[in-house]
Formats: structure tokens, sequence, C-alpha cells
């Protein structure tokens, strides 16, 4: 049984993982650190709750006692500096979503990579069991992807990265060419903000964002022969992506993105922030720049931490 060491517990993630993992006999959280906004009684709750190990003040220390390291901050500015301990002490990491929010966390991601380092993450949404019933289907069955339209709610980023993710689960390893801002519209003080992906291999797709209030997982996938309609089963998709990991960590099959198709997502992202700013324009992901526009984690987490309090 894999040891997991859980780097704070802002969001619902961790006890839901948790709780999925304790059904099982694969995985289970067992060290903890938290150096966020969560109070010593929740920690202490978390502790009791899911028998843990021990509650770690060093994380490279924590890095000694487990087998893979989950950086599940809701400020995604801080999951590069938070991974690194484990990334250099060799431990796997699991980078809960979003990855990173700007292109230089993205691009050092990258980088360790490249050099061999062991990333896994990010959304639950690129491995749904939607997914996996579209392609259980035969290519020459379903056809080939066209288009592919993905509906999801709340914010810009923290929630709406689910969208993109959803859209790179069905694209696979082809790379983004270009993200453009098609505009907002709002209806009764909905707003919902759309945007345009090209891909390399011809397909299209286009995510939008209702950011008035929650919206359940939609998406639409156009085909050469048919379209297929997708509400995503948001009870399942924890325990979907849960056992693509622990198939990972037992040396089973494979099926975790690469970090290029997880960075892939933040830019395509970015792209589409930058298009806004720039009336619409189609920008390419080629082109993009540190000094681009980017996702202010901090900001998040505090907006975040302050609705947990109300």
């Amino acid at each position: 049984m894999f040891r997991i060491g859980t780097v704070n517990i802002d969001t619902s993630h961790a006890p839901s993982f948790a709780e999925i993992l304790e059904k099982g006999d694969e995985g289970r959280y067992t060290a903890i650190y938290n150096d966020a906004f969560r109070t010593d009684d929740e920690v202490n709750s978390f502790i009791e709750r899911f028998k843990l190990d021990k509650r770690y003040y060093d994380l490279s220390e924590m890095a000694k006692n487990i087998d893979i390291a989950f950086i599940q901050s809701c400020n995604w500015d801080n999951h590069l500096k938070q991974a690194l301990p484990f990334i250099e002490a060799n431990i796997p990491v699991f980078i809960d979503k979003p990855i990173a929010g700007n292109l230089k966390d993205i691009r050092e991601f990258e980088r360790l990579d490249a050099e061999g380092k062991v990333i896994l993450g990010t959304s639950a949404m690129r491995y749904t069991y939607e997914h996996e019933s579209f392609f259980a289907i035969p290519e020459e069955e379903r056809g080939e992807i066209i288009h592919i339209s993905v509906m999801v709610g709340v914010d810009e980023f923290n929630y709406a990265i689910h969208a993109v993710e959803s859209i790179m689960g069905f694209v696979g390893d082809v790379s983004p060419i270009s993200t453009r801002y098609l505009g907002t519209n709002t209806v009764n003080g909905a707003d919902c903000d759309s945007y345009y992906i090209l891909f390399e291999n011809g397909i299209s797709a286009c995510y939008h964002i209702c950011k008035k209030c929650w919206q359940p997982s939609t998406a639409l996938v156009m085909t050469s022969k048919t379209s297929f309609a997708y509400k995503i089963d948001s009870s399942k998709v924890y325990e979907a992506m849960l056992k693509q990991v622990c198939a990972y960590m037992a040396g089973r099959e494979n099926k975790l993105a690469s970090v290029k198709q997880m960075t892939d997502s933040i830019k395509i992202m970015l792209a589409g922030k930058k298009s806004a700013a720039n009336g619409g324009n189609a920008e390419l992901i080629s082109e993009l720049c540190e000094s681009d526009p980017s996702f202010d984690g901090g900001v998040f987490e505090e907006f975040y931490a302050a609705s947990q309090r109300k």
C-alpha cells in the first residue's frame, strides 16, 4: 500500500480522495503538511478522521516517509516551490488542478519533466468514465473527432480549467495552436465567456464558462460519423482519476497525462486570457511570453479562504 503525503487540505479534494482510497487497499493518506488557511483544529480533524501517521513541518523530512506527494494547495502559484522538495528527493508528485497559472512556472515543470522527474496531475475531468466510454468505441465506428464543445461554471480559471482538461482528455497528445476569445454574453446577470481553440491536426474546440454559478460539466463531441453528448457524473470523477494514479503507483498501465499535456491546458487558457485582453484576436500558443497576463493564485486563495469562513 503506497503512502500519500498531502501538502495542504485547502479544498474538498483531500477528504474526498481520502474517502475513496479508504474503500480500496492500494493507497492511503499517511502524512500532512499545512501552511495555508486551514486551522490546526481542521488539520487535526483530518489526521484523526483518516488515521494519518504524522503531521510534518518540513517538506524534505516528509519526503523521506512517503511514496507520493499530493500538492493540494488552492494557491497554484505555490505549487512549484511546494513540489520541489519531493522532486529533488525523486518522490513522484501529483499536483492538483490547476498545475500553475503562469508561463514561467509551467516552463520550469517542463524542464523538470525533461530531466526525468515524475510529475502527475491534474484535473479529474481528464480521466472520467465518460471519456473511457468514448474511447471504448472503435474509431471505425465512432469516427474521427472534428469538434468538441464543453461547458462548465463558476470562475475564469480555478474551476474553468476542468473544461479545458476535459477537452484535452478527448484530444489526447495533440498540440494546441491558438486560442481566441469569442466574447461574453449576459442574461439576467449571468455571464458566459466563450473561447475557441484550434489544434495542430485540425480539431477545434470551444469552452464556455458560466461565471454566476456552478454548472454540471458537459461535453459534446462531434465526429466524422456522429455526435456524442456527455453530462459528466461528478460523483465518480475522483474515483476514475484515483484509479489511474493507483495503477501508475502499482506499475500497471500508465494512462495519466504527460507534463506537456497538462501544461498545454494552461497555455490554452493563458492564450485565451491574452486574447480577451487584445480584443478577441487569435493568440498563438507558440508566441506566449512571461510578460503576458497570467492567473493570480494569491488573489484566488484570499477569495477562497474568505468563502470557506462564511
